[in-house]
């Protein structure tokens, strides 16, 4: 650890940070023996869909904010600036579209399984192959969230590595057997203000040593790490305004739009107003949270300028310089590096309690239900509850992997971000492409998963061979939202000294880590749609209501509605465009509690619908045509709102 001595934990660090882990356990416990004391899997793994719009924006927020996140982003800013910054304009659409496409089409069809929504679009096979997909990506993800900050902690305090492992693996695991979906959200509320607390005491503390706020933007603007608008549309340069504000939109909706921790959250709302505003309630939260990652990378550059702990062989990654600074400015004031600690942790537990949630639902849902459908509810509850406990399990035996793992850990971090984005594509083909059929989703996944590994695994390789392009791998610099993308992209360093522009294959290497949501999730939706046409698209009348957003109905409104009805974007949901325009707000209101458009309702509009439709579809007026339009009401909700 060169010339200087490990820093140690005092005694009332190690307190505080036993009081996080004794009220998360305590949170847990609360909710196993209060309420309906988790009978039902609806109450264990949906809770009861009964939460309010605070709770689960705040979860929302807390599920993707790791450990790993919290010390990316001061020691990215701190090496490259604050261009990272600019990733913020990408919340704006990033939670604009889940918030009135993604929610309203999960919620009216009453799912609790987001994976359930690709068996009523496609068939079963494709939906079992998101599920083992999902599983494949978060049983990987999450033992390397367990293990990476307590490595980072071990090395810089020479706090006990499995003792940490082992604390938060056990706690997480008991609170979220327990207690179910109520307590996971609960304790991430509890995490989110221990996340804020930590990292503002950091930030105030270093800023007055540091000599006040001013001082530090002084140092930093004569540093040259305050960025301008870098407008370079280049996709191999590592960040600027475009892979952030676009790339990032990808990246925030592989997040926030389909992956199931999230969709659970939204599924938990008491209604889909509710949803909808947690959605809008993350937007502020997730600017703050970034404004605290950049001040606390500017207080580190303030504090060591260009002489770096890293550079002076103190610690030996990015991730464990953050700590070292932690430990440096807090070396006098006993607790207040405890509370930071308590702040990393609070990070993996909110991430990997969200992560043995969501698993046992979609294994639950997606794997087991259709098998076992006479099931009774206390089995299926009790084993809900066994298989969370067993993810668990899985977890530790994931970090003890990791542990053994070595250079291959950033690795793990890429297998994460390259399944992100195909099965965000997989999701946008069912729901946009009225036309795309079940061979073209599956074959479209797997190309889309050629694809990310391809390039994930072709960068890895070229940068390892030639380490004149990169300097040494590590868990580094790691921004927010980079849980989904990889560490070694982020690895890349943008290299000051000329270097020759790859070409051909070498280019496609290069490509900066931001895009890798967007090319991968793009590769899904063309090779899925020309595998459709090849072997003959989906009819209307073939499709489930309900699944379609009628977006390219929309989009495509010039053009006569034959051509429309032939290209299939007047949907089975939507009436003729001339009711589009008539159909009233109301309709859209009173059913944003999203139970007016629920599977069961087939029968009750029927004869509302039937004299419209007579013209159109004499030969499917089955309960087909029965349920109502779902996209043509989150059309209009999405209008006026906007």
């Amino acid at each position: 650890m060169g010339e200087v001595v490990q820093m140690h934990f005092t005694t009332v660090d190690y307190v505080i940070f036993a009081l996080l882990l004794v009220a998360s356990a305590g949170i847990g416990l609360f909710y196993a023996f209060s309420g309906g004391r988790q009978r039902t899997t609806q109450e264990f793994l949906m809770a009861d869909r009964s939460m309010s719009c605070l709770p689960v924006s705040l979860s929302l927020l807390a599920t993707f904010q790791s450990a790993v996140a919290i010390l990316g982003a001061p020691s990215e800013v701190y090496t490259f600036g604050t261009q990272y910054w600019f990733l913020g304009c990408s919340y704006f659409l990033g939670l604009l579209i889940p918030a009135h496409i993604f929610i309203p089409v999960f919620y009216r069809l009453r799912l609790s399984s987001a994976y359930e929504y690709l068996e009523l679009r496609f068939n079963k096979t494709v939906r079992i192959c998101g599920t083992v997909t999902f599983i494949f990506q978060m049983v990987i993800y999450m033992g390397v969230v367990l293990y990476a900050p307590a490595l980072a902690l071990n090395a810089v305090t020479g706090f006990d590595l499995w003792g940490a492992v082992l604390a938060m693996g056990l706690v997480c695991t008991l609170y979220t057997a327990l207690g179910g979906l109520k307590a996971v959200i609960w304790t991430d509320v509890f995490q989110t203000v221990v996340m804020f607390a930590g990292q503002l005491a950091v930030i105030v503390v270093g800023a007055s040593q540091a000599g006040g706020i001013a001082e530090v933007w002084r140092k930093a603007v004569n540093g040259s790490r305050i960025a301008g608008l870098d407008l370079n549309p280049d996709p191999l340069e590592r960040h600027t305004f475009w892979t952030l504000g676009v790339g990032g939109v990808f990246l925030m909706l592989a997040l926030y739009g389909v992956n199931q921790a999230q969709v659970q959250r939204y599924l938990s709302s008491r209604t889909e107003k509710e949803a909808i505003m947690s959605c809008y309630v993350v937007f502020p939260c997730q600017q703050i949270v970034l404004c605290l990652g950049c001040l606390m990378g500017l207080v580190m550059f303030a504090r060591y300028g260009e002489n770096s702990p890293l550079d002076k062989g103190y610690v030996k990654t990015n991730d464990q310089m953050v700590l070292y600074f932690v430990m440096d400015v807090f070396k006098d004031l006993p607790g207040l590096a405890g509370l930071f600690v308590a702040c990393l942790f609070s990070g993996a537990l909110s991430t990997i309690s969200s992560a043995f949630n969501s698993l046992a639902t979609v294994t639950m849902e997606d794997l087991i239900k259709p098998f076992f459908p006479n099931m009774t509810e206390a089995k299926a509850t009790l084993l809900s509850k066994g298989l969370a406990l067993a993810y668990g399990l899985v977890c530790l035996a994931m970090a003890y992997l990791a542990s053994r793992m070595g250079s291959v850990l950033q690795a793990a971090f890429s297998i994460f971000g390259m399944v992100g984005g195909p099965l965000l594509g997989l999701f946008c083909l069912g729901m946009f492409f009225p036309w795309a059929n079940s061979i073209g989703a599956v074959v479209g996944l797997v190309a889309g998963l050629a694809m990310a590994f391809w390039i994930g695994i072709g960068s890895f390789v070229m940068r390892m061979s030639s380490p004149t392009l990169v300097p040494p791998l590590n868990a580094t610099a790691l921004p927010p939202f980079d849980n989904m993308t990889s560490t070694v992209m982020t690895a890349l360093v943008n290299a000051t000294t000329a270097k020759p522009r790859p070409t051909g294959v070498e280019a496609l290497y290069s490509l900066s880590y931001m895009w890798y949501s967007a090319h991968n999730s793009t590769t899904v939706v063309v090779v899925g749609l020309l595998v459709s046409f090849l072997t003959g698209p989906m009819k209307e009348k073939e499709l489930t209501p309900g699944t379609v957003f009628p977006v390219l109905g929309t989009l495509l409104f010039f053009l006569p509605e034959r051509y429309r009805e032939k290209l299939c974007c007047v949907t089975p949901l939507s009436q003729k465009p001339k009711e589009i325009n008539t159909q009233p707000y109301q309709m859209a209101k009173k059913d944003s509690n999203g139970a007016g458009f629920c599977k069961e309702d087939t029968v009750t509009e029927e004869k509302e619908t039937e004299s419209d439709r007579a013209m159109t579809e004499e030969e499917d007026l089955e309960p087909r045509i029965a349920r109502p339009s779902c996209p043509l009401t989150a059309h209009t909700v999405q209008e006026t709102a906007l």
